[in-house]
């Protein structure tokens, strides 16, 4: 069975957990390795863990609350955010992290995902690609780095296709357009790179109803969703968002 994954995401700033609008105003939401037990109990599928600023600021991951978060779960933890190197991603392979998310070191150093991949294998890396609108690209939608501050002035769905090449065995497209609003989750967006790989897609970006998960798989064609507003903040939880999906006739992990 092909099941269909319902991910809490972690965003952490100083290695505190965090959630904002467009990647800005953020709010601390406490402790990333206490909610990541919470999700883990709860039935989520996998979790991930991104430090969000990390790159901007020019730093690596706070190691030390990854290390405490994974001593605290029990299913597949990515990790993500300033992440650019090979020995980066060992380092917290070592720590017991499941995936690697890229995204601004991957646009900057392809070659970085097709290390990465031969190194550890695919199903150990992931690419982020935050996108935005931008009618100039021919698929609508520009591919952003540095937690979403700047163009990178390539197509994402061109883009995806490349990673895919590359070796990368996911791809977690997030909307810079809908991120936080709670408003639904950038629908052609997610679609238009679902059906240019044959990658599992994660949707990111905009969850804010249980119908919006549901979209997202059935007309986005994504394999998983990302919560985090709406877990974070108790709209729903982990088995209200799967019995919703099971009711609309999604396979997902009871």
């Amino acid at each position: 069975m092909d099941y269909r994954r319902v991910i809490p995401c972690l965003d952490t700033r100083n290695g505190r957990l965090v959630k904002g609008v467009n990647f800005v105003n953020l709010r601390d939401v406490g402790d990333p390795a206490e909610n990541a037990a919470a999700y883990s109990e709860a039935g989520a599928d996998e979790l991930v863990f991104l430090d969000i600023t990390a790159t901007l600021e020019g730093r690596k991951t706070f190691i030390d609350a990854v290390k405490r978060t994974v001593a605290r779960t029990t299913i597949p933890l990515t990790v993500g955010g300033g992440i650019s190197s090979c020995q980066g991603i060992e380092e917290l392979l070592n720590l017991g992290v499941s995936k690697v998310s890229m995204n601004t070191a991957a646009v900057r150093n392809p070659s970085l995902v097709r290390e990465a991949a031969t190194q550890f294998g695919s199903d150990k890396v992931t690419v982020a690609i935050d996108t935005a609108k931008n009618p100039k690209m021919p698929s609508g939608f520009e591919v952003m780095i540095k937690g979403g501050t700047a163009g990178a002035g390539i197509d994402a769905v061109e883009w995806a296709k490349k990673v895919e090449g590359l070796g990368a065995g996911a791809i977690l497209p997030t909307s810079m357009d809908t991120d936080g609003k709670q408003t639904g989750y950038d629908i052609p967006m997610t679609r238009a790179i679902a059906d240019a790989v044959s990658l599992p897609i994660i949707a990111s970006g905009g969850a804010g109803a249980l119908e919006h998960l549901y979209e997202a798989i059935d007309k986005g064609h994504a394999d998983a969703v990302l919560v985090a507003s709406i877990a974070h903040f108790g709209t729903f939880s982990i088995r209200q968002m799967k019995d919703y999906l099971a009711g609309r006739g999604v396979p997902v992990r009871l």
